[in-house]
C-alpha cells in the first residue's frame, strides 16, 4: 500500500492495493490499497454470478477493518463460484496483508485464469511482485493492465509502473510513466506526489514543490508529502515552511517512519 525510506509513504502506503482507489482520498499508506492496485474489488462487467456478493462483502469488511471476516467472506465467494475473479482478487489482497505471499500469488494467477484481460487484476498482481522486488515481472504486468482498451483508469498502472522503475533504480523511465499518469489524469494524487518525490531527487526543487503543492490541492497531507515538503523546503531556504511540516509531521504521525527520519536528521 507499497516503507522502506520514502517509498512507505509511496508504495506501502500504496503500491498494494487497487488503489482501492477510493478516488482521490486523502493519505497514502498501505490501506490505499485503493490507490494502487486499481480496486480490490472493483465490479468487473463479466463477474455476475453467485460469487461476486460475497466478494462484495468480502471487500466491505476489509474497508472496515475486519479482516478475518472478510476472508471468510472471500472463502464463501470462491466456495459458490470458484472461478470468480472477484473473489481470487480480495482473497490474494487480503493473503498479502497476512503475508502469506504464496497464497496471495496463487489466488492473483488462478483470478488471472479466469480473467486474463482484467486490468484491475493485472494491476494488483503487478503492485504485488514489485512490492517483492520482482521488478520485470511486475513490468509486464503493469504492460498487460494498459494493453486494455477498456481500462478505466491507466493513471493507476502507470503509476505503479512508475513507481515500481523507481524502485529498480530507473529513475528516467519512472518520470517518464508518472508524466504518461499525469496526462491521463492531471489530478491523480499518488502520481503528483511520486513526482514530486522525483524532482526532489532530481534537485529540481521549484518543481518538486509545485507538484507538492498541486498535489495538496486534490488530498490531504500524509507523513510522505510532509517530508517531502521539509527535505524540498530546506533546499529552497524556507525555514517557517520546514518548521510548519515538522509540527505538522510530529503531531500527527508520530510513529511514521517519516517522522523517525526526521529526528534523524535534526540530530545530525
Amino acid at each position: 500500500m507499497i516503507i522502506r525510506g520514502c517509498r512507505k509513504a509511496v508504495t506501502a502506503a500504496v503500491l498494494l492495493s487497487g488503489a482501492l482507489l477510493a478516488g482521490c482520498g486523502g493519505g497514502m499508506t498501505r490501506s490505499d490499497m485503493e490507490d494502487n492496485t486499481g480496486s480490490m474489488g472493483k465490479e468487473n462487467p463479466a463477474n455476475s454470478g453467485a460469487g461476486e456478493v460475497y466478494a462484495q462483502l468480502a471487500v466491505a469488511y476489509l474497508r472496515n477493518g475486519q479482516t478475518a471476516i472478510a476472508l471468510q467472506q472471500a472463502k464463501k465467494s470462491l466456495e459458490v463460484e470458484p472461478g470468480n475473479a472477484s473473489g481470487h482478487n480480495i482473497i490474494a489482497v487480503i493473503y498479502t496483508r497476512l503475508r502469506e505471499y504464496k497464497l496471495a500469488e496463487h489466488h492473483f494467477l488462478k483470478g488471472l485464469d479466469a480473467q486474463p484481460k482484467n486490468s484491475y487484476l493485472r494491476n494488483a498482481y503487478g503492485t504485488f511482485l514489485c512490492d517483492r522486488q520482482r521488478y520485470k515481472e511486475a513490468s509486464e504486468q503493469f504492460r498487460l493492465a494498459l494493453e486494455n482498451p477498456l481500462n478505466q483508469s491507466p493513471e493507476v498502472a502507470l503509476t505503479n509502473a512508475g513507481i515500481c522503475e523507481r524502485l529498480s533504480g530507473d529513475q528516467k523511465k519512472a518520470e517518464e510513466y508518472l508524466a504518461q499518469a499525469l496526462r491521463a489524469n492531471p489530478i491523480f494524487p499518488m502520481a503528483l506526489l511520486e513526482m514530486a518525490e522525483i524532482k526532489l531527487r532530481k534537485e529540481e526543487y521549484l518543481s518538486a514543490r509545485a507538484y507538492l503543492q498541486r498535489y495538496l490541492e486534490v488530498a490531504n497531507h500524509t507523513s510522505a508529502s510532509l517530508w517531502i515538503g521539509i527535505r524540498t523546503e530546506r533546499m529552497l531556504g524556507d525555514q517557517d515552511a520546514v518548521a510548519s511540516y515538522a509540527l505538522n509531521l510530529r503531531n500527527n504521525f508520530p510513529d511514521s517512519q517519516e517522522n523517525l527520519l526526521l529526528i534523524e536528521s535534526e540530530n545530525k
